[in-house]
């Protein structure tokens, strides 16, 4: 996935991971397609729930995915039927954001006032 990433987005430079892609990868990433790989880890000393940083925009965004009811089960047999269904979320996701938005300042109408 980093090799297409990189290719899409050349401007790419740092990618935060989960504490389990440390190792290999992070030395590989660096090499091969020069991206920094930042490991976001839960320090050992603490107990219960904690926010790491960075942590929670993708724990927001599995909770904006999950409103799909198709994608709440992993029934798809393809990564490219899964792949399009999670296209498929977001772009009803940004679809609705973008319908609701305000107009701007330019673009409100006038109102006008006696007196």
């Amino acid at each position: 996935m980093l090799p297409r990433l990189r290719e899409t987005y050349r401007k790419l430079r740092l990618i935060w991971a989960d504490g389990s892609y440390t190792g290999y990868l992070v030395d590989w990433a660096a090499q091969a397609l020069g991206l920094a790989l930042q490991i976001i880890k839960r320090s050992d000393d603490t107990s219960g729930f904690t926010v790491l940083p960075r942590r929670w925009i993708i724990e927001r965004s599995f909770a904006w995915l999950m409103r799909s009811r198709r994608l709440t089960r992993d029934d798809e047999a393809r990564t490219d039927s899964s792949e399009a269904m999670i296209l498929w979320s977001m772009t009803m996701l940004m679809s609705c954001r973008l319908a609701r938005r305000t107009p701007t300042r330019q673009q409100r109408p006038r109102v006008l006032t006696a007196g």
